[in-house]
């Protein structure tokens, strides 16, 4: 088994030894046993942390080095006008703490979460128009993730009385 310990970044495509694409669900693990695409066995030793991305690299104790895809599962997808009404079912949405995949294509703006009728119904008296259909979910990490990856802190901007 190929043991995964350490996150990298900038290496050449034509280092990368496998892919190994998992639902969200299975990102958020730092431990984990599974199967790359050329059904190798993998596990996961990661330090606990940020989720895994579409894209990011793993490397092995051993050197080798593994690409995480996000795999394709249930999503819903809301479309709605940019502006306004995006940031208004953006606001909803996240205030239910649920997590969102934020985007834009040719087709407009978009949000992608997991299939929930409660929250279907929200967005769509909100004025969106839902997709039901499987797709890469790779949700927002969020700011307090983000600033502390940054700072090496928990993400608040308070101090504690220890």
């Amino acid at each position: 088994m190929l043991e995964l310990i350490k996150r990298i970044t900038n290496v050449e495509t034509a280092e990368i030894h496998d892919n190994l694409t998992l639902p969200y669900e299975l990102r958020m693990r730092g431990r984990l046993r599974t199967t790359t695409e050329t059904s190798q066995d993998v596990g996961l030793f990661l330090d606990r942390g940020p989720v895994l991305r579409d894209g990011d690299l793993l490397q092995a104790r051993t050197g080798e080095i593994i690409r995480v895809r996000a795999a394709e599962e249930p999503v819903v997808t809301a479309r709605i006008e940019a502006g306004l009404p995006l940031a208004r079912l953006c606001y909803h949405l996240g205030n239910r703490h649920v997590s969102l995949a934020i985007g834009e294509d040719k087709q407009g703006s978009w949000i992608r979460f997991p299939p929930d009728h409660v929250l279907e119904e929200l967005a769509e008296r909100l004025g969106a128009v839902l997709v039901r259909h499987t797709a890469p979910f790779d949700p927002e990490p969020g700011a307090y993730a983000q600033a502390g990856q940054a700072s090496g802190h928990h993400g608040h901007g308070h101090a504690h009385a220890h």
